[in-house]
């Protein structure tokens, strides 16, 4: 996966927020409402997260929000966190970008692209604003080029 493949993971893979397509969340809102069902038949959370492999914790979390708003308080609320603000045609521009190197863009350095650099081109080229540490998605630490990483990397 090049540079852009990065990117990819890093703003269109999680364009609708929370990073769960529109199956993903409807597939763990059925989930939620099996546990309902379990709940409603007093079976323990311990249990309903054992049957529905899922983590205890959301399980408990789930048990509360059913305890205080019953089926309801269970169902998706949609997509989460904030959209990616770059249209599909800017994101082809930027995968080029990135594909150029930081060098070519002023980072002259080395070539490794941070999400800092990467938050940094995207407002330079479209001014377009993204702060690396309050992105909806934890974007990653470094966007590293395909291939051979420089040593000591």
């Amino acid at each position: 996966m090049g540079v852009g493949g990065c990117l990819y993971l890093w703003c269109v893979r999680y364009a609708d927020g929370g990073g769960l397509s529109p199956t993903g969340r409807q597939r763990r809102e059925m989930v939620r409402m099996q546990a309902a069902g379990l709940f409603e038949q007093q079976i323990a959370v311990s249990e309903v997260a054992r049957r529905l492999r899922v983590s205890v914790k959301s399980a408990y979390q789930w048990h509360q929000l059913w305890r205080d708003g019953g089926v309801e308080a269970l169902a998706s609320r949609g997509p989460s966190g904030s959209r990616c603000r770059l249209a599909p045609r800017c994101l082809e521009k930027l995968a080029w970008f990135l594909e150029e190197g930081p060098a070519a863009h002023g980072w002259v350095e080395d070539q490794v692209w941070t999400a800092s650099r990467a938050a940094t081109l995207i407002g330079r080229k479209f001014h377009v604003s993204y702060s690396v540490g309050c992105h909806p998605v934890d974007a990653p630490a470094r966007l590293l080029p395909a291939g051979p990483r420089p040593a000591g990397r």
